[in-house]
């Protein structure tokens, strides 16, 4: 996964400490790709590149709708079909701990 996907080049802060956070948030991002592919992504798409990744997954536009009790994200099916969607939604929500309280 190469890191010059997430631009940690790009430090153009003026002060030190700005640029120490930029770096730090960068390192975040591809640690948290990184953690993206290695869980949640089924072996379909276990190839593409983090670039990809993050330009079908993560920067995609939606709508978000709410109605009482629920809530739903419209998107359009033309970066990822739906079900492959729902099989990496329902990868994160299985990384989840049960709730406090609850017998396994």
């Amino acid at each position: 996964m190469p890191k010059a996907t997430i631009k940690w080049t790009r430090l153009s802060c003026r002060s030190f400490n700005a640029n120490a956070l930029r770096l730090q948030l960068h390192a975040l991002a591809y640690n948290l790709g990184s953690f993206l592919r290695t869980l949640a992504i089924p072996e379909v798409i276990a190839e593409w590149s983090l670039t990809s990744l993050r330009e079908k997954l993560i920067k995609i536009g939606a709508k978000v709708v709410s109605h009482g009790r629920y809530v739903m994200f419209q998107m359009a099916e033309v970066a990822v079909p739906r079900k492959l969607f729902a099989a990496i939604m329902q990868r994160i929500a299985s990384l989840r701990s049960p709730p406090m309280g609850t017998a396994t």
